[in-house]
């Protein structure tokens, strides 16, 4: 056994390096200001009561301007202060809100939804409120983004949400009845109208509430996603290595459907060493009882690679050099004799198989603190405890509520080293722009299947799913 630890990940910016998102957008601006095709006016389109859109007019007004860090913090590299969002600094464009790329919810049709007894036909009503403007909205005016607030009155009876499990995981979330989720079906319904939507709770407009992140790091995390998902570009991406070939990271992932039948539906998620996603829907696949675990055949698991690496060629006009492909299960034989022969189909020259599971296993550090983020434990040559959350140097603390899970991976065969491979495990939890906190636990590989799958079961099979990760985010 051996034990090293694994520096954090340096993010590359518009005009140079850090390892944290926020500080390297105040500093160095989004890393696409390099590029020419970048749009520095978005237009953001936004549905809710006319009350809510009131307060998001000043919201989005609050973020073009500074907004100090939390006061009294004793970690002011965790709680920074927002930069702003406007042309000269930062994100180095303006958020455009207008009355014409807006529309207004009735407080009587909200009163009417309240009335229904049954909470399905509750959401369904809601969703078919919203998803009546999105539409409007996509297909009479010119917007990049729409944004759903959701008022108070109505997220209480059709969003809230259930107590979230103390620690995250990749098993597949879905343990009760066949249910209807408000969130998920309204992004599915309206994906085939071609633009992200952002949800909002009407609490987040109010001035640092308690229940709430306070104001700054609010606006962190909603410039970043509503930039990323208006822009299409990336407001960051990991160092690369020109002398090394480039690189194709895969995610393989299932879901079940929604009445919990034991098919599942496969998806395979692309990254490029810019961030750069494709999402990718596949065929389903059939668990028996003495093998629960979903795996593809040869054929299903071929066919799945193949089109991602084509996907791939069309998005950078290339192949990649090396293929990483993560899945949350164990290989079969099947599988890696499928994905095999469609590496060398598409020639690839070098291919890593990798397997990222939870674990039970724990550190324990001397001191009140868990082990540091980047703590890397070898077993042997293929298994391997990495901690992809934990005490975090440049925060100094630890950021989490509860004793972090480090990740177990297991490296099935590889062309490349033990070593790289976690720390490319470790950067590729920091492409997450959701989130601008950079200690995710999963990579965006196995994160974006995660979320990817939770939204897709609600799209019906004979329509085709966006490819974009910025609609499932």
């Amino acid at each position: 056994m051996k034990l090293s630890f694994i520096e954090e990940p340096l993010l590359e910016f518009g005009k140079g390096t850090h390892i944290c998102p926020r500080a390297g957008i105040d500093a160095f601006g989004v890393y696409d200001i390099r590029l020419s095709a970048r749009r520095e006016k978005l237009l953001v389109g936004a549905i809710s009561t006319s009350d809510n859109l009131s307060k998001f007019a000043e919201w989005i007004d609050r973020c073009s301007q500074p907004i100090e860090g939390k006061a009294g913090t004793s970690q002011p590299e965790l709680f920074p202060k927002f930069c702003g969002f406007n042309r000269d600094i930062g994100f180095n464009a303006d958020l455009v809100l207008g009355d014409e790329i807006t529309r207004s919810l009735s407080n009587n049709d909200i009163r009417e939804i309240l009335k229904i007894k049954r909470r399905e036909e509750r959401i369904n009503a809601a969703v078919d409120l919203f998803y009546r403007q999105v539409k409007f909205l996509a297909q009479n005016r010119v917007v990049d983004v729409i944004v759903c607030i959701i008022p108070t009155k109505l997220y209480e009876q059709v969003s809230k949400e259930e107590i979230s499990p103390i620690e995250t995981s990749l098993e597949d979330d879905e343990v009760v009845n066949l249910e209807t989720n408000f969130r998920r079906l309204l992004k599915a319904k309206t994906m085939h109208l071609g633009k992200p939507i952002q949800l909002m709770r009407e609490l987040s407009l109010e001035s640092n509430p308690k229940s709430q992140q306070d104001d700054a790091t609010k606006a962190w995390n909603f410039s970043t996603a509503i930039y990323y998902k208006a822009n299409q570009t990336i407001p960051w991406k990991l160092i690369t290595n020109i002398n090394r070939p480039s690189v194709c990271y895969v995610g393989i992932g299932f879901y079940r459907s929604r009445d919990k039948k034991t098919l599942r539906t496969s998806l395979a998620q692309i990254f490029d060493e810019l961030g750069n996603g494709l999402i990718l829907r596949g065929t389903p696949v059939k668990v028996t009882k003495d093998d629960p675990v979903p795996h593809l055949s040869d054929e299903q698991a071929y066919d799945l690679l193949e089109q991602a690496l084509e996907e791939y060629e069309i998005a950078l006009d290339t192949s990649p050099g090396r293929v990483v492909i993560h899945k949350s299960s164990n290989y079969n034989q099947q599988e890696l004799s499928g994905l095999s022969e469609a590496i060398k189909a598409m020639r690839v020259n070098s291919v890593d198989f990798v397997t990222i599971l939870d674990t039970k296993v724990r550190l324990l550090r001397e001191g009140i603190y868990p082990p540091y983020r980047g703590t890397h434990i070898e077993l042997d040559s293929s298994n391997h405890i990495l901690y992809t959350r934990g005490s975090v140097k440049y925060y100094r603390t630890y950021p989490g509520r509860y004793i972090p899970q480090p990740l177990e991976v297991r490296i099935v065969e590889s062309d490349e080293s033990p070593g790289q491979i976690c720390k490319e495990i470790l950067g590729l939890t920091k492409m997450n722009w959701n989130n601008t906190q950079f200690d995710g636990k999963y990579p965006i590989t196995l994160e974006c299947a995660r979320k990817v799958g939770q939204i897709m079961k609600y799209v019906d099979e004979n329509e085709k799913p966006q490819i974009r990760y910025s609609f499932y985010m």
